[in-house]
């Protein structure tokens, strides 16, 4: 990404580096002088430097020298209420620690840290004392040639980076660091984007890993989230390593997931939405994956029940409904080269609307192994769904379904329980290392 070599170094506006004195303006003037200038690289050297929301412009390098910290402050008068896109619809929202909006060309790289300091904000949130909703630590709203590398990124005080409605993003070799409980600080979230490339990232958060969106019902607007990869990434910790949604309404499609490790990240891959979302997931492939204390490596759940509305009967009933433009659909997905080992609940979970079956989902060459002291778990979000404990893979509502290569050890129950389904094939699949005999397959409503 070529930008302009001149250098605005923020000291040189003011800026002092004592951990303690606030920012905001010098860093400010530093941004608007580069902006005035053509553009050119906002320099941080070594040193503490708290400071406020920072916006940053087109043609715009924000570069953190080794040694450096941005310390966001914890007044709320200096994150301005912008309009921008919370959870999928469109809501006024404290301005992100860095933001950047219908901005083309910008960068932010270096061995700096960025800190969200999130306990303030993790803390107002808890006890319902925001007016609007907790900025995100990294936004990017409308943007192109977007480029992200090397930084350390720790206590977001809500996503830690999230790029919303943008084309052409790079995302590489960053650190994501917040606490396991810290409340909905998911690592990247992609909403509504095309031309997504996350590489050798590490991720340790307190929600979702990567969450791949495109936005709800309640969109004025909904726009695909396309064409991402995602590769050589290690996942620690979060709710998810990989998820799907739930805010898909826009459609998610062509997305290559490979080359990744997941350790105790709840769940694996994760899809979820449910009735009254609309939208489509398909042409997905996952391969190459190492994972590790995991609930349940792959989710595919059309139940989900959190947020507006998710509790409401229609969405839980299990009778077929009409099928309408609000319908979700999963489709074309596929799994391959993965294991897992020290699952808890189940080696993986499906469960379809009766109207509109997952379809097309195909599980090659994996290899599930069960922890041998699990406690019982819940493997998806969902209404009436009991926890399970070492089950193998449940099947429900599904159509075109293949498992190739697939062995399931130290399971109870059957290795594949099938139920409601059409046209589920098994070739060359195990089970293996029970306590005692366990059927390989049991079916019900099972047709070809």
């Amino acid at each position: 990404m070529q930008h302009s070599s001149a250098v605005y170094n923020i000291e040189q506006f003011g800026a002092v580096g004592d951990g303690w004195a606030n920012n905001t303006s010098a860093i400010k003037r530093a941004v608007e002088a580069c902006s005035q200038g053509g553009g050119g690289t906002v320099y941080v050297p070594a040193g503490v430097f708290v400071t406020g929301a920072i916006e940053l412009k087109s043609n715009m390098h924000l570069h953190l020298e080794a040694g450096s910290e941005l310390l966001f402050s914890n007044d709320r008068e200096d994150y301005p209420v912008i309009s921008s896109r919370w959870e999928g619809a469109s809501r006024d929202v404290y301005m992100s620690c860095i933001y950047a909006c219908h901005a083309k060309n910008i960068a932010i790289t270096g061995f700096g840290t960025l800190n969200g300091q999130g306990a303030y904000w993790w803390k107002l949130f808890k006890e319902d004392a925001l007016a609007y909703p907790r900025p995100n630590l990294v936004s990017f709203d409308h943007c192109e040639r977007v480029h992200v590398e090397q930084v350390k990124m720790i206590d977001s005080p809500s996503w830690t980076v999230h790029p919303n409605d943008c084309d052409n993003v790079t995302i590489s070799a960053v650190s994501i660091v917040n606490p396991a409980n810290s409340p909905n600080t998911d690592g990247i979230n992609p909403e509504s984007c095309r031309n997504v490339r996350i590489s050798d990232c590490s991720i340790d958060v307190g929600d979702d890993c990567i969450a791949i969106k495109s936005g709800t019902e309640d969109a004025e607007r909904v726009i695909p989230c396309e064409n991402i990869t995602i590769t050589n990434c290690t996942m620690l910790h979060g709710h998810g390593g990989v998820v799907f949604g739930s805010e898909m309404s826009g459609d998610i499609r062509n997305v290559v997931v490979s080359n990744c490790i997941f350790e105790g990240t709840d769940r694996g891959i994760r899809f979820k939405s449910r009735r009254g979302r609309g939208g489509t997931i398909e042409n997905i492939r996952v391969n190459n994956i190492v994972m590790n204390n995991i609930i349940c490596p792959f989710i595919l759940n059309l139940y989900y029940y959190h947020g507006p509305r998710g509790m409401e009967p229609y969405v839980s009933d299990k009778e077929v409904q009409p099928v309408t433009a609000l319908t979700p659909k999963f489709r074309h997905i596929h799994f391959s080269n993965i294991t897992a080992t020290d699952v808890t609940a189940a080696a993986g979970f499906m469960y379809g609307l009766p109207e509109m079956p997952v379809e097309d989902i195909t599980f090659s060459h994996i290899r599930i192994a069960m922890k041998p002291d699990a406690e019982p778990d819940l493997p998806a979000m969902m209404v009436d769904l009991e926890p399970m404990k070492q089950r193998g893979f449940f099947c429900s509502n599904a159509e075109d379904v293949l498992f190739e290569h697939v062995t399931v050890q130290q399971h109870e129950g059957p290795a594949f329980e099938i139920t409601n389904s059409k046209n589920v094939v098994m070739e060359h699949c195990r089970s293996k290392d029970t306590v005692k005999d366990e059927m390989l397959v049991q079916m019900s409503n099972v047709r070809s």
